[in-house]
C-alpha cells in the first residue's frame, strides 16, 4: 500500500526554507572557525585521540582536494538544498547541449557576495544539474586555503568543491573518459567587493588564466551568467580609492579572501541582518566555445580566445536580460 504524506503548509515550508539558508550562511561565515576550535579543543579533553587520528589521516589525504575531491551523493541530494533553492528561488537554465564524452571549463559570472548560485547549482542537485546535463559531473573551484581547515575540508569536498590551483584544474580537465565540468568563478573574491543590486560590472578584462588553461587542454569554454546573483545583499559603500576599499584590498592580500561588509534582512524581521533577500536567481549556461589545443599558446592566441569569450558572454547577457527584468539600457562592463 502506498503511503501519501500531506503537503507541508505554506508557513512551515517557508520556515524550512529560511532554516536551510541560515545553515548555508552559517557554514560560510562561522563553520570554518568552529571546526578549527573543535579540532584544537579536543586535544585538551579525553577525546584527544579523535583529533590525533584525524590529523594523521588528514596528512595522508592532503592532496585529495587537488585530485577531484570526494563527493558524497547523499549530501549533494539532501532535502536541505531543495528548501534553499525554493527560498530565492534558484533556477538553472540550459541553452545548449553538452557532450558527455568531452570535458568543459565553465566561467561563472558574477561572483556575488557568497556565490549562492554557483554553490547550489554545482555543489548540490537541488536545481537538477545531473538531469539537465546527463552524464556530466560538475566540479567547482574554491580557494585552496579553505581546504586546510580540519573537518571543514571534508564538508566542502562532499559537494564537489576542489582547490583552485593549476594541478587541481588539470586533474579534472585531462580525464580521458570526458564528462567532467570544471566551473571557475572568474572574478573571484575581488569581484565580491563590487557585488551590489543592479551591478553588471565583471572583473574579467585582464583575467586570462582560465583561457590559457582551456587552450592547453583543448577544453571548450562555456560562459555562464547568473541573473540576480548580485541582488541578494546590500553592501556598505566602498568606492575605489576609499579607505574601506583600501583596507579590504590589504586584507585580501594578507588572507587571500575578501571581506565585503554586506547586509540584507534578518531571520524574524526584514529591516536588517545577514540573511539574503528572497530574490530569484536564474543561472543561464551558454553554448560551448570550441578551443584548439596547444601546449604553449602565445599571448596573441590567448587574447584572441579571451576576446571571443567576452563576446559570447555579452551576447548571452543581451539575449536573456529582458526575460529577467534587466533594463534595456544596461550592459555588461568589463574591468
Amino acid at each position: 500500500m502506498k503511503v501519501e504524506f500531506a503537503p507541508l503548509s505554506v508557513p512551515l515550508r517557508r520556515r524550512l526554507q529560511t532554516a536551510s539558508v541560515v545553515q548555508w550562511v552559517f557554514s560560510f561565515l562561522c563553520l570554518a572557525q568552529c571546526c578549527i576550535a573543535v579540532f584544537i579543543a579536543l586535544f585538551f579533553t579525553r577525546f584527544w585521540l579523535i583529533s590525533a587520528l584525524y590529523a594523521a589521516w588528514w596528512f595522508m589525504d592532503r592532496e585529495k582536494p587537488s585530485k577531484g575531491g570526494r563527493r558524497i551523493h547523499a549530501i549533494r541530494n539532501s532535502v536541505i538544498w531543495r528548501y534553499m533553492r525554493d527560498y530565492f528561488p534558484i533556477t538553472l537554465v540550459k541553452t545548449a547541449e553538452l557532450d558527455p564524452r568531452q570535458n568543459y571549463l565553465m566561467g561563472f559570472h558574477p561572483h556575488g557576495v557568497l556565490a549562492a548560485g554557483a554553490f547550489l547549482n554545482f555543489c548540490t542537485e537541488a536545481s537538477g544539474f545531473s538531469m539537465i546535463f546527463p552524464g556530466i559531473t560538475p566540479h567547482l573551484m574554491m580557494l585552496s586555503l579553505w581546504f586546510r581547515i580540519p573537518f571543514f575540508r571534508d564538508y566542502l569536498m562532499s559537494g564537489g568543491l576542489v582547490s583552485s590551483d593549476k594541478q587541481s584544474a588539470s586533474y579534472v580537465l585531462q580525464k580521458p573518459e570526458g564528462g567532467n565540468v570544471l566551473a571557475i568563478i572568474v572574478g573571484g573574491a575581488q569581484e565580491a567587493l563590487d557585488a551590489r543590486p543592479g551591478s553588471c560590472t565583471l572583473l574579467l578584462k585582464n583575467r586570462k588564466g582560465f583561457v590559457r588553461l582551456a587552450i592547453q587542454h583543448g577544453t571548450p569554454l562555456v560562459p555562464i551568467f547568473s541573473f540576480g546573483e548580485n541582488d541578494l545583499f546590500e553592501q556598505v559603500r566602498n568606492p575605489k580609492g576609499s579607505w574601506l576599499r583600501q583596507l579590504q584590498h590589504r586584507l585580501q592580500q594578507i588572507m587571500g579572501i575578501s571581506l565585503p561588509l554586506f547586509h540584507a534582512r534578518g531571520i524574524f524581521q526584514y529591516s536588517f541582518g545577514l540573511m539574503p533577500y528572497r530574490r530569484p536567481i536564474y543561472t543561464v549556461v551558454g553554448k560551448p566555445i570550441p578551443v584548439q589545443r596547444k601546449h604553449k599558446p602565445s599571448e596573441e592566441e590567448v587574447d584572441q580566445v579571451h576576446q571571443k569569450y567576452l563576446s559570447e558572454l555579452s551576447k548571452l547577457f543581451e539575449e536573456h536580460k529582458a526575460k529577467y527584468n534587466i533594463p534595456e539600457d544596461r550592459h555588461l562592463e568589463f574591468i
